[in-house]
């Protein structure tokens, strides 16, 4: 990029360039860098995890066939490969499960869009810890306030959008990119996110988990490009939000609070293999849950659930389910399986419980409603309320404000070290996956992730 097309740049663009490239680690707020660890080492078991499916297994035997050699982990497969095919396949795997943390204000879930390929370039290039902690962090608030403030369309999946940029800006920290070259990159990246079906989740349609590989992987070719002396148009991040995926885009938003305010640190983390909206019901029916009588429910006295939700978790009312991913995406059967099994664990989801009559069953009697009062309330609030009716008329409510594992609801460290080691360990044994968290949760203090990647054979 030339100087005079630089300095014809939108300030907005200006100041995200130069907080890119000029932010440092100890400028970050510690809340912020605390949650960034999280959301790095959040991101390895559930890779790992989703790898496991026959899905991944064909896909990575298929494509690691052409891929070139490289250092960077194929979680979960024991391989590694270069940097591109490494994005492409962890950040495939990493949405299978529906576990991947996410944020509500920036409407879409960026680490699992970021960390794969931030991480595989660490790792092929080598470098310390602190730059990947660094990267990471300031890829997630710059891509997350561009979504935060574009009014996207409904019909638009949000992975593979914003997370493009994200990854694209990680990728040009770790190249140690000029303001320039940030700023031209801003605007290539712009270029390259999907325009992708939201109803693919209604279709239980697994292409959808492409999209966070595709953007781990066009996020590093956008940084490729820039090196090149390829450019991007005057403002193409406003045409792409706000025209192109949006109807509209708040530029003087993006910034406001930059660098005082971290949209990492607001995210959540998830503990169901759900998508988020639906985590609202499951609150509300553990709040319910916990009112029953001793001995639990019995789903055979049930009559008929209801729930009075906000519009985008009333969204998700198919009760026809006819696979596993599209079980992740269904009030009606998340309901109905958790009330089955007692517990919302990973098997609740699985091909078993798709074809158990008495869950599919179960699930035809539940009904989902809008409230607009609470669609007004989000996401300030996520309301979800509840109703089991009981054949003698008899019934047991519960109720949801703020959906676990947001900011005023956080899940604990506790939870997150569960959850890792109840996806690790499978995987990996107990031993190891400790190991890993441990040297995950201490990022600062590695020297070169090629060590950490030649250590652990993952």
């Amino acid at each position: 990029m030339t100087e005079a097309s630089g300095s014809a740049a939108p300030a907005y663009l200006k100041a995200l360039a130069d907080f890119a490239c000029a932010t440092r680690l100890e400028d970050i707020a510690p809340r912020a860098i605390e949650r960034t660890r999280w959301v790095i080492a959040d991101c390895l078991p559930v890779i790992a995890a989703g790898m496991q499916t026959d899905e991944m297994r064909a896909f990575v035997g298929n494509h690691l066939a052409g891929a070139a050699a490289g250092n960077a982990w194929i979680i979960g497969t024991g391989k590694r490969a270069g940097a591109l095919d490494a994005a492409l396949l962890n950040g495939t795997a990493g949405t299978w499960l529906e576990l991947d943390e996410g944020s509500t204000l920036a409407k879409g879930h960026p680490g699992i869009q970021i960390v794969p390929a931030a991480l595989a370039m660490a790792q092929e290039r080598r470098l310390p810890g602190a730059a990947l902690l660094a990267a990471v962090a300031v890829g997630y608030e710059i891509s997350s306030r561009i979504n935060r403030a574009a009014r996207v369309r409904e019909i638009i999946h949000p992975h593979g959008t914003f997370g493009v940029i994200g990854a694209a800006i990680a990728a040009g920290r770790l190249l140690d990119f000029s303001p320039g070259q940030m700023l031209s990159l801003l605007n290539v990246a712009a270029s390259m996110p999907m325009a992708s079906s939201y109803r693919t989740l209604a279709d239980g349609a697994t292409v959808r988990n492409i999209y966070t590989g595709h953007s781990g992987y066009m996020g590093q070719i956008a940084a490729r490009l820039v090196q090149s002396g390829f450019s991007g148009e005057r403002d193409g991040v406003a045409t792409t939000f706000g025209e192109i995926l949006g109807t509209g885009f708040d530029s003087r938003g993006v910034v406001d609070g930059l660098g005082s305010e971290w949209m990492v640190a607001d995210g959540y983390f998830k503990l169901h293999p759900t998508a988020r909206s639906i985590q609202t019901a499951i609150d509300a029916l553990e709040d319910l849950m916990a009112k029953a009588p001793a001995g639990g429910i019995d789903a055979a006295r049930i009559s008929r659930i209801t729930a009075d939700t906000y519009r985008l978790a009333a969204s998700k009312a198919q009760k026809n389910v006819t696979n596993s991913f599209g079980a992740k995406f269904s009030i009606p059967f998340a309901v109905a399986t958790i009330l089955h099994h007692g517990r919302s664990s990973l098997d609740a989801f699985g091909d078993a419980a798709v074809v158990n009559p008495a869950i599919q069953a179960l699930a035809q009697r539940v009904e989902i409603t809008e409230n607009t009062r609470y669609s007004d309330a989000y996401p300030r609030e996520q309301i979800c309320d509840l109703d089991v009716v009981f054949n003698d008329g008899t019934k047991l409510s519960g109720r949801c404000t703020t959906t676990k594992g947001e900011p005023d609801n956080p899940v604990t460290v506790a939870e997150l070290v569960k959850k890792f080691h109840e996806l690790g360990d499978p995987v990996w044994g107990g031993q190891l996956t400790e190991k890993l968290r441990t040297t995950f949760c201490r990022l600062e203090t590695v020297r070169d992730m090629g060590d950490v990647a030649d250590q652990f054979l993952l």
